[in-house]
């Protein structure tokens, strides 16, 4: 189980892309609408990597496209960040979900399907060769740097990462939309736009 026979011999984004759209690396394909990959641009200096497509990015079949992606916006735009200059992507290609009737409920990937998509994750990093990653949750950040990670600790600083690319670790954000109150969710939202600033200081 992995992707790795399925990554091709020439590595570009549109080869990723075209050979992902057929990836049985893992048993999501099953249920998923479609693989969901990467978007933005081919030399990004910034890529944010997320845990997994939700219902809306599995129907259109782009990255943040949701209501967390909209948060992603959102902080973006506070912190200067023009969302048209990262490339975003997922640690796991693939919607991962339970039905409730009509409704489709994430549910978090297993360790088994994070490490046979992250074969797609390291050829993104080595096609678009950006300066800095920003892990989004605890997923994305565990999927390069291991299960004793934790986002809480390490959030906002420069970690390095074994793919030779620095990163900074924040929380996803579909965690701020989780919030209990309205109080909470500002005070998140701040702490999320605070890491997303530090960001864009590494840039330079």
């Amino acid at each position: 189980m992995g992707a790795e026979e399925f990554i091709p011999d020439q590595l570009t984004l549109e080869s990723l892309r075209e050979a992902a759209s057929g990836c049985r690396g893992c048993d999501l394909w099953e249920d998923a609408t479609q693989t969901v990959f990467g978007d933005g641009g081919k030399h990004a200096n910034v890529m944010l990597i997320g845990e997994q497509p939700g219902d809306r990015e599995d129907i259109e079949g782009k990255p943040f496209v949701g209501p967390a992606g909209r948060i992603l916006d959102e902080g973006l735009e506070a912190a200067q960040i023009a969302r048209t200059s990262v490339y975003v992507t997922n640690a796991v290609k693939h919607f991962r979900f339970t039905r409730r009737g009509k409704r489709r409920l994430h549910e978090k990937p297993n360790s088994q399907q994070v490490r046979a998509c992250r074969p797609w994750l390291q050829a993104e990093v080595e096609t678009v060769r950006p300066s800095l990653l920003v892990l989004l949750g605890a997923t994305a950040a565990q999927s390069l740097l291991g299960p004793t990670f934790r986002v809480t600790q390490h959030r906002g600083k420069v970690i390095p990462t074994p793919l030779g690319i620095p990163a900074v670790a924040t929380v996803h954000p579909s965690s701020i939309l989780r919030a209990p109150d309205g109080a909470a969710r500002e005070e998140a939202m701040a702490a999320f736009i605070a890491d997303l600033r530090s960001v864009k200081r590494q840039l330079g």
